[in-house]
């Protein structure tokens, strides 16, 4: 029988996966989004910054910083989705995973944000819900909040082309 691998292995396995996964991401080092693990769940998180502030009358979040926010959450989500099935498989190393170029990302085909109330001038929190994931394309469903999960501030609905594997990769079952 084999032993099973202590759990302090396995989660540094999935935490640097995770880094692996999102330092590639510009936008989410620009913005300063970072991501809460728990098992496979992720939460975006974006830490308050007054560079986010679009109307200092208010003060309120950017509307485009906030649809970005959003649409990276989805984004992250659908590829730890895809990259969850693998760490968890066997042996993994991510940074060859990356270095294969095979961490290519979900390209978005659509994006529609719906701005529920001024996102306040503090740290903001979103959770993505892949409503379906075929192997061509997938729907997603996100929501971000500040102080209160029940208490949404924005949500958006997005479809994205899911990246397919190269011609080497032995993902096809052959």
């Amino acid at each position: 029988m084999k032993t099973p691998e202590p759990v302090q292995v396995i989660k540094e396995r999935r935490d640097t996966a995770l880094n692996t996964l999102v330092r590639g991401i510009n936008f989410v080092q620009f913005l300063g989004i970072r991501f809460d693990r728990r098992g496979d769940e992720l939460t975006a998180v974006l830490p308050y910054d007054p560079k986010l502030i679009g109307n200092p009358m208010l003060p309120a979040l950017h509307g485009g910083a906030t649809a970005g926010f959003l649409e990276v959450a989805a984004v992250v989500q659908l590829a730890w989705q895809e990259l969850w099935s693998k760490i968890e498989g066997g042996p993994f190393d991510p940074e060859q995973f990356v270095a294969e170029g095979r961490t290519r990302l979900p390209k978005t085909i659509d994006f529609s944000v719906d701005y529920l109330r001024a996102g306040l001038p503090r740290d903001a929190y979103a959770r993505a819900r892949v409503n379906r994931s075929g192997r061509r394309y997938a729907s997603v469903h996100v929501e971000a909040w500040q102080d209160n999960v029940n208490r949404p501030f924005a949500q958006a609905t997005g479809h994205f082309l899911m990246p397919q594997p190269k011609p080497d990769d032995d993902s096809s079952g052959g």
